[in-house]
């Protein structure tokens, strides 16, 4: 690309650093309220299982804690530790993800997973086994804000775009 095509009016903008982090295009997020999601009843409403007494999965549902995760590479990105849960309409939201050689977890959306249960693993197609590590984190361990939600949500959603070079470039 010439240096006049990417300083002419109408073309793309393309985010420095770490695109899926830049808040632009497909990793925008809205800047909600950095609070909990609460129940009619006050408390957060998306929590871990270890944090919701009285929630469990269903017997019928595969159990994915203690499942590699691997992302759109081939490459492992962690082991399931726990899975967060919606306290207002009994379903999964989370994935709680304990990175391969680090010593914190992240959250992946149940909705950007799928559970290869032959092979004992979740798969993310949107982003790499590395890129796990960059996801945003939690402030604290037990609940989510809806501010980390849109941000996590903006990250994983991105690499869709953002994750591989070859992803950027047109289809034909």
């Amino acid at each position: 690309m010439t240096d006049m095509m990417k300083s002419s009016p109408g073309a793309p903008l393309v985010p420095e650093g770490n695109a899926m982090l830049s808040n632009m295009g497909p990793a925008a997020y809205a800047n909600r309220p950095n609070v909990p999601d609460l129940t009619l009843s006050g408390i957060a409403r998306i929590v871990p299982l270890r944090a919701a007494p009285g929630f469990h999965l269903d017997a019928k549902s595969p159990d994915a804690r203690g499942m590699k995760v691997v992302g759109a590479d081939n490459e492992v990105g962690g082991t399931v530790v726990d899975i967060w849960v919606d306290r207002a309409e009994p379903s999964p939201r989370y994935y709680e993800v304990q990175l391969a050689g680090h010593s914190h977890t992240v959250l992946l959306p149940f909705t950007c997973a799928r559970i290869r249960l032959r092979q004992g693993e979740v798969i993310v197609k949107s982003i790499t086994g590395a890129q796990f590590a960059n996801v945003p984190v939690v402030a604290t361990p037990d609940r989510v804000t809806l501010l980390e939600e849109d941000k996590i949500m903006a990250y994983y959603s991105s690499g869709y775009l953002y994750a591989l070079p070859d992803r950027q470039e047109p289809f034909f």
